[in-house]
């Protein structure tokens, strides 16, 4: 399974970016999708995922009501829309599937894509 992501860059606080994150390589799509990020100096951590075919999703309490994941099956691809930026949503952001279908354990990642929120 291969994962790309895209859509990061340089926003100002309170700005929106959305990134993408497309999925290739296997035929059956009944899987969970997540992202991840993380900032200089700390450990990767949770941001949200999407169950399949996309009614599920769960948020890191950092991020609740800011920002939404959502997926569109017929791409292979998920979407992280994030609004009202904060200089603390600073990091590399990664896309993440597991290896099983309904399963929320994320074994493949993608490459990350920075964001940067400046004050």
């Amino acid at each position: 399974v291969q994962l790309q992501a895209s859509g990061g860059g340089l926003v100002q606080a309170g700005g929106s970016l959305r990134l993408s994150c497309v999925a290739s390589g296997r035929t059956d799509s009944r899987y969970a999708m997540g992202w991840f990020r993380q900032a200089p100096g700390k450990e990767r951590e949770f941001v949200a995922d999407i169950g399949w075919p996309g009614t599920i999703t769960n948020y890191a309490d950092s991020v609740k009501g800011r920002f939404t994941i959502s997926r569109d099956n017929a791409k292979n691809t998920v979407y992280l829309q994030m609004n009202s930026l904060k200089p603390g949503d600073t990091a590399v952001y990664y896309c993440a599937a597991p290896n099983r279908p309904y399963v929320r354990t994320y074994d493949y990642w993608g490459q990350g894509t920075l964001v940067t929120v400046s004050s």
